[in-house]
């Protein structure tokens, strides 16, 4: 059983995108709230990715608009819980990389959605 399964498992309980995605954050932190590795937040991210792209790829409005709700989604999973991953002692060195930090993972982000669309159509 992986760190993501307790929220996808809340996101599926709920129907519309932004429900979805603040359960899966909510529910997210809960089982954050001790902290988390790298591969942990990887893990999180990730699975709210395909989550939000399989919901959003379901409603018709451009292909630019579904990715800007994915990419919304991702941001604020990294603004709830990037902070769980960064040990106490370098916190305050974290305040100043965060921004940087944070446009690189949506960057990553923007390109991982391209990779995860044939994904989720083919398993349909």
């Amino acid at each position: 059983m992986g760190i993501s399964d307790t929220p996808a498992a809340a996101a599926d309980e709920v129907l519309d995108l932004a429900s979805k995605v603040r359960s899966y954050i909510a529910h997210a932190k809960q089982v954050a709230a001790d902290g988390l590795t790298v591969a942990e937040f990887g893990e999180l991210l990730f699975r709210l990715m395909s989550i939000t792209v399989e919901v959003a790829d379901g409603i018709p409005v451009p292909g630019e608009e579904r990715k800007k709700w994915v990419l919304s989604a991702v941001g604020a999973l990294f603004d709830e819980l990037a902070d769980y991953v960064v040990p106490l002692p370098i916190k305050p060195l974290w305040l100043l990389f965060k921004p940087g930090f944070r446009a690189l993972v949506l960057k990553l982000a923007s390109g991982a959605i391209e990779a995860v669309l044939p994904l989720i159509r083919g398993g349909q």
